[in-house]
């Protein structure tokens, strides 16, 4: 990691990221070199300004977790419906089926080369601010602390795919060969990052202009986050309960509205525009009836639904449905977390009563490898609600602008109470995690050890289902080599009133236990003489 490369950031012409209601208006800003950014206040914060653009980059929205696929396809949630190679397509498909598609030269979910990028970015910032900013000491501390946190982000980033990685604190140090850190340091560094952060952030920031940039809340839910992966159970039990206790934020009362960002819910949040920043995450998974013809490129699966409860808690019994000759299941049965995340047969997607079936006029089906491509159809019986905008109608015409909510509440209530668990607090975590359950009028849970567990894994996936979290929850739990490893999902093939349940892979998905740390990059092994690959993949 040792080429050198001048400041510069290209902002966008609107980032909004905000707590709660708060704006952040961003204006153009061209390529700036070192000493121009401390001419005044106002470039310096428009070059900070660009490091919040990592949030919509590692968002569902943006391509830096997995080239834009969903990780959630790595798991048995969802899946894409093409087998020609792509992103967003094939490729996803191909790295469950064929896990050694995972190498040294060639990993889509890996960021070693962004996350270097940005830091050395980051970094650069650091050094120049101590060479040529006059500003006072305040100021500095604000400056300091933002960018902190976006490094502590990219740390986390790198840390959950790699445990120990090249730690760099100083722009003279990214242009020597260096060894890898261990994973404690790496930690280490993630958790001190948050920590000047949540020590210099403000609560919320005082004028206009500033309304929206990082608070101490958002960088102590963070720290709440990334602190389970860390297992250091305590600092991020003490983070959630401070965001907690601090009454600033609350669930909102309907679930449907809890990842759409601008209220009570959000704690960090990016927002896009039509004038950009946008993206095209509607035209990636609408139905075809929609009208756009290179949609439904992925579907939730059989499993995720049965992920769901139904409305009084209990376990909807799919024994019956898993035949060749079904009757339509209950769908009306399960619990509104299901209904808000789920197009399913039978439910109204933008004023049409959807079939999802072979044929069928508001959702059609395809069975998986009928041809290369899906192209607005379902190989599953189902299409993704979560996330998509409902009042899009024009989608060929229009970009999709829907909030990214980073982390919200709901996230910080679970990770408290994962966090209390582990700590042997049951009765703190059966409290948290039964918050997130009332708000959906589910009763709660009070079992103990590894029932809570198991509780408490599923209401995390279906709480969070579609946000980005699953895969990487099933990592750094270490089940995913026993729960994603010779399996298939499925799905339903409607026929008119026929539902015939459907192996929809043809081939069983698997997971290496290897992979659990991605290897070091060739490239990186090729132009740092002081690394050496992880046994595992030498």
């Amino acid at each position: 990691m040792k080429k050198i490369i001048n400041i510069q950031i290209l902002v966008a012409l609107l980032l909004l990221v905000s707590s709660c209601d708060e704006w952040l208006d961003l204006t153009p800003t061209d390529k700036l070199s070192d000493k121009v950014v401390w001419e005044n206040e106002a470039s310096a914060d428009k070059y900070v300004n660009g490091f919040y653009t990592y949030l919509s980059q590692y968002g569902q929205f943006g391509d830096q977790q997995f080239e834009g696929s969903l990780t959630e396809s790595l798991t048995d949630a969802f899946k894409y419906g093409s087998y020609a190679l792509g992103h967003k397509a094939g490729h996803p498909n191909n790295y469950v089926f064929n896990p050694t598609t995972v190498t040294p030269a060639s990993c889509f979910y890996d960021n070693w080369n962004d996350g270097y990028d940005k830091i050395r970015r980051m970094n650069q910032f650091l050094n120049s601010m101590k060479k040529y900013s006059t500003f006072s000491e305040e100021k500095n501390t604000l400056l300091e602390a933002q960018v902190r946190f976006f490094r502590g982000f990219m740390y986390f980033q790198l840390a959950k795919r790699h445990g120990g990685v090249i730690l760099y604190t100083d722009l003279e140090e990214m242009q020597k060969d260096k060894e890898r850190s261990s994973e404690k340091d790496t930690w280490d560094l993630v958790q001190s990052d948050l920590e000047f952060a949540i020590e210099n952030l403000p609560e919320e920031w005082k004028t206009g202009a500033d309304k929206g940039r990082l608070s101490k809340y958002a960088a102590l839910a963070f720290q709440s986050r990334a602190m389970l992966y860390a297992e250091r159970w305590q600092v991020a039990y003490d983070a959630a309960n401070e965001v907690i206790n601090s009454g600033k934020f609350a669930l909102v009362d309907n679930y449907a509205n809890a990842w759409k960002g601008s209220n009570s819910e959000s704690i960090l949040e990016f927002k896009y525009d039509q004038s950009k920043p946008n993206h095209r995450f509607d035209r990636d998974y609408v139905p075809l009836s929609d009208g756009y013809e290179f949609g439904g490129l992925g579907t939730p699966t059989q499993e995720m639904v049965e992920s769901y409860e139904k409305a009084d808690g209990t376990k909807m019994d799919w024994t019956p449905y898993h035949i060749a000759d079904a009757t339509r299941p209950p769908y009306e049965d399960l619990e509104p977390r299901f209904k808000a995340s789920i197009i399913y047969p039978g439910s109204t997607w933008k004023g049409n009563v959807m079939e999802n079936s072979v044929g069928g006029t508001y959702g059609t089906f395809m069975a998986y490898r009928a041809q290369p491509y899906s192209y607005g159809h379902t190989t599953t019986g189902y299409f993704l609600r979560k996330l998509m905008d409902e009042s899009l109608i024009d989608i060929k015409g229009k970009e999709s602008t829907q909030t990214w909510v980073e982390i919200r509440y709901a996230e910080v209530l679970l990770n408290k109470a994962e966090a209390a668990f582990r700590l042997n607090k049951t009765g703190e975590a059966q409290a948290a995690m039964n918050e997130v359950r009332a708000r959906v009028n589910l009763p709660g849970k009070f079992s103990s050890d590894a029932q809570w567990f198991a509780d408490y894994r599923n209401e995390r996936k279906v709480e969070l289902a579609y946000e980005g979290q699953l895969f990487w929850d099933m990592r750094r739990w270490k089940l995913a080599h026993i729960e994603y490893n010779n399996y298939r999902v499925h799905g339903f093939k409607i026929t008119g009133n026929k539902y015939e349940y459907i192996d929809v892979d043809y081939q069983d998905r698997k997971f290496l236990e290897k992979t659990y740390r991605l290897p070091i990059p060739n490239s990186e092994l090729e132009n740092n003489s002081l690394i050496t690959q992880f046994e595992e993949w030498r």
